[in-house]
């Protein structure tokens, strides 16, 4: 799989991508990472790429010209967009999109991009949030972690993703360690039932434990779920 970043500071990028479990895969080349810098499509001496707004208006736009130029270089990629006006990034997606073989994120600043560059190129459009941030480099970063995980080989275990949070509408049930000190220190009787050997029972109670968590602090979940089967 490749990933293509589009950003002005793609050190950001860089970084996050020499370390953990995303880091072993680039190295295991189960990965590639190419950052790509749209101010080195920038025309003019001083390398600007910014310009104003028509009809006024606080902030600047990323020039439209630029990232044209930026993005005509892109072959067979699904170019994704991290914008406030996106559909909000889902589970869902994170399994979607780890299909592809080649995803390109562009990732913003100033006060975003030229309409006209979002229709001429963007395959989806994407928002983690009803949040502002200064850049889409953290955006694009949350979905391909994401998705990523999904990609054979990143994770050690691909039982890790057993039971995980959102799968079947649910949060994952609560985890505890194997920790003789803590449980000493605090006086804590141990999780007898988790310790019994019993792999039937424990499933079980897994079960029941995750639905009772998403009740309390994600009942929307259960709701949509209900609303799916209906």
């Amino acid at each position: 799989m490749k990933l293509s970043f589009l950003s002005l500071f793609p050190e950001i990028i860089q970084a996050y991508f020499r370390v953990g479990i995303i880091g072993r895969a680039v190295q295991s080349n189960i990965l590639t990472i190419e950052c790509i810098n749209i101010r080195d499509f920038a025309t003019n001496r001083y390398k600007k790429v910014d310009n104003q707004l028509i009809g006024g208006g606080a902030g600047m736009l990323l020039e439209p010209y630029v990232l044209d130029l930026t993005l005509r270089r892109l072959k067979d990629s699904r170019i994704i967009f991290l914008s406030p006006c996106g559909a909000t990034f889902t589970h869902k997606d994170s399994k979607r999109l780890s299909t592809y073989s080649h995803i390109s994120f562009v990732c913003g600043r100033y006060e975003g991009f030229d309409e006209r560059i979002i229709e001429m190129y963007a395959t989806e459009i994407f928002s983690i949030g009803d949040f502002v941030l200064t850049g889409g480099e953290l955006s694009a970063l949350c979905i391909a972690d994401s998705m990523l995980r999904y990609k054979e080989g990143v994770l050690g275990n691909a039982e890790s993703l057993e039971g995980e949070s959102f799968e079947s509408n649910l949060l994952e049930s609560p985890n505890f360690t194997k920790s003789k000190a803590f449980d000493a220190l605090y006086n804590i009787p141990p999780v007898s039932e988790f310790s019994s050997g019993n792999h039937a029972a424990i499933k079980k109670l897994k079960q029941s434990m995750a639905n009772m968590k998403t009740q309390y602090f994600r009942p929307d979940l259960l709701r949509s779920s209900l609303y799916k089967d209906a």
